[in-house]
């Protein structure tokens, strides 16, 4: 982007409801790429997130508070604005398998159209976590199963309070 500032920012873009350890590896290898990751969660009044917006980004924030290079922050609209305003020069997107290239590559695309500046790297989570999405992680939850492993402790502690709260 025109005038960008020295100093390499990606940003990883997601709704993170919640947090898994796949976004975990991919955001841990990106802050070594790049100077500056900003962690952008998605506020999308459509959904029905587990965690609201501040939830996650109280969330990530204690995940990540041993790295002064990562940020947490939160965004609606145009992915592209928010690039434009933060003066980003990358996103980073995770791609688990070949079914998330096809949909990935057409955002890629049109964020290009929209910004020719802005690239878009993708990075594989390491392998043992190639199947997990948040998704996923909140089906199995619900139904009792285990996710020690799949999310880090602190998900996983804010996980059992918020099942506590609607339980009770």
């Amino acid at each position: 982007m025109p005038g960008a500032p020295q100093g390499r920012l990606a940003i990883f873009p997601g709704s993170f409801d919640p947090l898994t350890n796949g976004h975990v590896d991919i955001i841990l290898r990106s802050a070594h790429l790049f100077e500056r990751i900003i962690v952008a969660v998605l506020v999308n009044a459509e959904k029905n997130p587990l965690f609201s917006a501040d939830e996650r980004v109280a969330i990530i924030r204690e995940v990540f508070k041993e790295y002064p290079n990562i940020e947490v922050d939160t965004f609606d609209g145009l992915l592209v604005e928010y690039a434009r305003r933060r003066r980003a020069s990358a996103l980073i997107r995770g791609l688990r398998a070949v079914s998330d290239f096809e949909y990935e590559f057409q955002m890629a695309l049109m964020n290009r159209h929209l910004e020719p500046t802005l690239e878009t790297v993708f990075m594989m989570p390491a392998e043992q976590y190639t199947y997990l999405s948040s998704r996923l992680i909140k089906e199995v939850f619900s139904l009792g199963g285990e996710v020690r492993g799949l999310v880090p402790s602190t998900v996983e502690q804010w996980m059992r309070r918020k099942h506590s709260a609607v339980g009770a």
